[in-house]
């Protein structure tokens, strides 16, 4: 698209008037409208990457796309061929029967009722890892569980142990200094030598006032020894030799130990995080139990809804193909296939956001029994086919612009001449661009333009579109009727043509 030498290829187009949706749309973005009038660009680089421009805004492709579709359909070459796809059937019918509002509704129902599946199906395969997992998590539960877990115990045990083990050293030890401060039989100990020394320094302070000073000294080192007896003798008292309390507490850490190492922790209050961890996975798979209950009732309750809304679309669509069928085959009629046939078959289908409905188109040229459209109709009457659809879609649609690229291909003589009269009555109500090599479709509109390629003096190809009127108008009719050489002949048929028209 880029021509060689170049940067970038620009396209750009003005659109003006008035459209309520298509203001709605552009101000959601943040788009000024402008008063009516719309300038789109489009930017490709040789890069590969593209901007687009409302207004000179800068928009994503995706609003783009969306306000194209408001403004402007090409009917390019080979489209016939939507005639055998079934969402362009079944859009076509749901145009003629009105059921945008439906299929709105249809469509938000279909994306609820997946999102809600997918929860479901999500917690369905949650709940099956947890239930694996079951057995194995409560059995870790329960045995951290019954360990009656208490942060800081095993330190405590740690020294409890110690002091359990060398019972009997410490309470010899424990025992020689009591001995020593307080020794049994009339020998004084050290305590009671220090207060009679500190008596016999009173006696004495009278005559030797420093002595009182030597007094006060010892008899606060005698105080000091004998709070220090005391606490010895507590301690010597708690020291407890008994055996089977030690087994307990090596049973007890060793229980503690083996926890901490299959856990791979460093402390109880780890072990204390893991138990957490495994009870909450056990809540989890009751919680997610109930979870599924309630997603199981939502689904319920959002099929309901899409199936009703399916039904409706369903009957709408039966009630109107008969209606659209009839009008369709009056159209074919006028295009000259006399004795042609449209049917429309409306049968079930999978469900969609569409509903669940499949639309097929059926045809038959000669009256006889309609068959699928793909696979009886020529070139020529699928052109007549799709031009009969695309003039229906225009009364329902509302599009501003028609652009038909080369619809009449296959047809010629009085059928190219209804075929552009159908396109002029269209052109009522919009505006309709017909890209035509036959002659009698040409005649039809108000303005002509000639497209047009020519090679430059750099040797680059230069594509150039003007508009022709009067004899110049006349003439270029008459090359479409009799190729590079204009007969008088051809002359004068193209100006009964234009008159005609």
């Amino acid at each position: 698209m880029i021509q060689e030498g170049a940067d970038s290829c620009v396209v750009e187009a003005e659109f003006a008037g008035q459209d309520e949706a298509l203001d709605a749309l552009l101000a959601e973005a943040d788009v000024e409208a402008d008063g009516g009038t719309l300038l789109i660009r489009r930017v490709v680089s040789r890069s590969g990457r593209s901007r687009s421009f409302i207004n000179d805004c800068p928009v994503q492709v995706g609003l783009l796309q969306q306000v194209a579709e408001r403004l402007v359909d090409i009917h390019s070459q080979h489209k016939s061929l939507l005639l055998t796809d079934p969402h362009f059937q079944l859009s076509v019918l749901d145009h003629f029967a009105g059921n945008g509002a439906r299929l709105a509704s249809c469509r938000e129902a279909w994306r609820s009722l997946q999102d809600l599946r997918a929860q479901l199906a999500a917690e369905r395969e949650r709940l099956a890892r947890l239930q694996a997992d079951r057995d194995y998590n409560e059995a870790q539960w329960r045995q951290l569980d019954e360990a009656k877990l208490v942060p800081g115990e095993l330190e405590s045990l740690e020294e409890e142990q110690r002091g359990l083990a060398h019972a009997e050293q410490i309470k010899e030890a424990l025992g020689r200094a009591l001995s020593l401060l307080e020794p049994e039989g009339e020998t004084p100990g050290v305590v009671a030598a220090l207060k009679e020394s500190a008596r016999s320094l009173e006696r004495i302070a009278g005559y030797l006032p420093s002595v009182s000073d030597l007094q006060a000294r010892l008899e606060s080192a005698r105080i000091e020894l004998d709070d220090i007896t005391s606490e010895i003798g507590t301690l010597d008292g708690r020291v407890d030799l008994s055996p089977g309390r030690l087994e307990q507490v090596e049973e007890r850490m060793s229980l503690l130990y083996t926890l901490l190492k299959k856990h791979n922790c460093s402390s109880i209050d780890e072990l204390v995080a893991v138990r957490e961890r495994y009870n909450e996975a056990l809540f989890d798979a009751t919680a997610a139990d109930d979870r599924i209950h309630d997603l199981e009732k939502a689904v319920g309750e959002a099929e309901d809804r899409y199936r009703a809304i399916s039904a409706e679309l369903t009957a709408s669509r039966g009630a109107a193909a008969p209606g659209f069928a009839a009008a369709i085959t009056e159209s074919l009629r006028f295009l000259e296939l006399d004795r042609a046939v449209f049917d429309v078959a409306v049968s079930p289908a999978p469900e969609s956001a569409t509903g669940t409905d499949r639309v097929s188109y059926l045809f038959s040229a000669t009256g006889r029994e309609p068959a699928d459209v793909a696979k009886c109709a020529s070139g020529g009457e699928l052109s007549r086919i799709m031009l009969s659809l695309k003039a229906m879609m225009a009364r329902f649609i509302g599009m501003p612009t028609l652009i038909f690229d080369e619809i009449d291909t296959g047809v010629s003589g009085s059928v190219a001449d209804k075929m552009g009269r159908m396109i002029c009555d269209m052109g009522r109500d919009m505006q309709v661009f017909s890209i035509t090599h036959l002659p009698q479709v040409a005649a039809k509109g108000d303005a002509h333009y000639v497209v047009s390629k020519s090679v430059a003096a750099d040797g680059r190809t230069v594509s150039s579109i003007r508009e022709v009127q009067g004899e110049e108008r006349t003439m270029e009719i008459a090359r479409l009727l009799s190729g590079a050489t204009i007969s008088d002949a051809a002359v004068a048929n193209a100006r009964a043509l234009l008159s005609e028209a």
